[in-house]
């Protein structure tokens, strides 16, 4: 390198040697080794976790000022560094993998990196001259890895959880206003994807919301173990090298400045080896996937045909469904909400498998697992908004289709047999299935019962709740 590129560069020190790191940049030699050893996914770090980061050393630097362990000039000028940040400033210099060695080590030190050298700026210095500002002496005074960057993954998962939250509320809304938009349209319930009894189309959907409404509680329940944080334990849960009043100080003042409710963990050794919490909030995304991918499943099959399939619903027409059927138009939303569940179930394994694999004091694995939570999050949010808003409330009966199916099947026969006893009932149901006749006209024929009270028992609309047509008497 000749000295016109020297120029360009200054030169960093850490235990592995001495590098050139690009002169305008704000991430130091450290940051620059892990992207060089972590080109694993090709994408850049979440934002949230960035914001996350940037929250933790600010409290961190409050604190440490609060209590004498940093002087007031440096934690005024880290504060503000990391105020900048959370502006969405210095984005670009969060260089590090999402996937990486080292338990999260090289993202911690790409944020105490920028962060020392906006500091150093801020206080009239040259980036890399970490005597004014040091990544490690200064904005990681009191920290570990290991105590940043689980309560990082914490807070930003919170914060996901809070998005897909709002887009489920609306998702209930939206299924509950078709609930109650169909509740009078009788069609053919199914079972084992045959003929069952007759249900109501709002009932369908009311019970579609009602399992929405569960995942919501379940998430809920799940999200107040991320409230619980290991800050102030640094490597190992032992408090190593942060003051007692710091160890005191920290959470409170981490709630403060990012305005989220946190409290300490009872057991640090605990809350610093053991990450089951992430496992338990994954399982509740898991079920939710799950739930919307079985809704979007009864969605294409109720929608099938149009003209040879159940055709019971139709959904808003999206975009065209091939490029050499004309006019053919696929259920693409249904179809990319089943997609998005599969990847969530898979990103589950992952998280289990991530959590389970941890020895000892630490779990060095927190990036894989904030990786596939951070993605299952958001993809499920993204998901569930187009879920809502480009099929769910476009959803349009086809009433007439639906009473047709209801009154062409045998499985009206369910409400006949407490009135003619079971293996009567099952005769007539095997002849109309072969002979193509109705069961009306076969009980009637058979003298079994007379109009009036088939007229009553086969009244589909009683058929949907408990009351005469089932009673076995009339």
């Amino acid at each position: 390198m000749d000295k016109m590129q020297k120029k360009d560069y200054r030169v960093e020190k850490d235990s592995i040697g001495a590098k050139d790191v690009p002169e305008g940049v704000y991430y130091g030699v450290q940051s620059l080794r892990a992207a060089e050893n972590f080109h694993i996914t090709g994408l850049n770090m979440h934002p949230e976790i960035i914001n996350s980061l940037a929250y933790i050393k600010k409290a961190a630097a409050m604190t440490n000022c609060e209590i004498g362990t940093l002087d007031k000039r440096r934690a005024d000028a880290i504060i503000e560094a990391c105020g900048e940040i959370l502006k969405g400033r210095f984005r670009a210099d969060f260089i590090v993998d999402p996937i990486q060695g080292g338990a999260g080590t090289s993202l911690n030190m790409n944020a105490n990196e920028v962060i020392a050298n906006r500091a150093i700026e801020i206080l009239g210095g040259q980036k890399g001259n970490y005597v004014l500002v040091n990544p490690n002496d200064h904005v990681n005074c009191g920290q570990s890895t290991n105590d940043v960057i689980p309560t990082a993954g914490k807070m930003t998962s919170l914060r996901l959880l809070k998005k897909l939250k709002t887009e489920l509320l609306r998702l209930h809304k939206a299924l509950s206003d078709k609930a109650r938009e169909f509740d009078h349209v009788i069609k053919m319930g199914r079972t084992q994807m045959q003929d069952a009894v007759p249900i109501r189309l709002g009932q369908e959907f009311r019970a579609y919301a009602s399992a929405i409404m569960r995942d919501i509680r379940r998430m809920d329940k799940a999200m107040e173990e991320m409230r619980v944080l290991n800050m102030g334990g640094t490597a190992i849960g032992t408090g190593i090298n942060a003051d007692e009043s710091y160890l005191q100080r920290i959470v409170p003042n981490l709630s403060k400045v990012s305005n989220m409710d946190f409290e300490q963990a009872a057991d640090l050794i605990d809350a610093t080896q053991n990450l089951d919490p992430f496992v338990a909030v994954s399982g509740a995304i898991k079920a939710c996937a799950v739930t919307l991918s079985k809704i979007a499943n009864d969605l294409r099959l109720m929608s099938s045909g149009p003209r040879t399939g159940f055709g019971e619903i139709v959904l808003p027409a999206k975009q065209n469904g091939s490029s050499i059927m004309p006019g053919k138009v696929n259920p693409v939303i249904p179809e990319v909400v089943n997609q998005v569940a599969f990847n969530i179930i898979g990103n589950d394994v992952t998280i289990t498998m991530a959590a389970e694999a941890g020895q000892l004091e630490l779990n060095a694995f927190e990036p894989i697992i904030f990786y596939c939570m951070f993605q299952s999050i958001d993809t499920l949010a993204y998901a569930v908004q187009t879920f809502v808003d480009n099929c769910i409330t476009g959803i349009i009966a086809n009433e007439k289709r639906c009473r047709e199916l209801v009154e062409n099947s045998v499985g009206i026969i369910t409400a006949i047999s407490p009135h003619v006893g079971y293996q009567k009932a099952a005769d007539i149901a095997k002849e109309a299935v072969k002979t193509g006749e109705s069961v009306r006209a076969l009980i009637l024929r058979d003298k079994l019962l007379n109009e009036t009270e088939l007229d009553l028992i086969l009244d589909t609309m009683n058929m949907t709740k408990p009351g005469i047509a089932g009673s076995g008497t009339l």
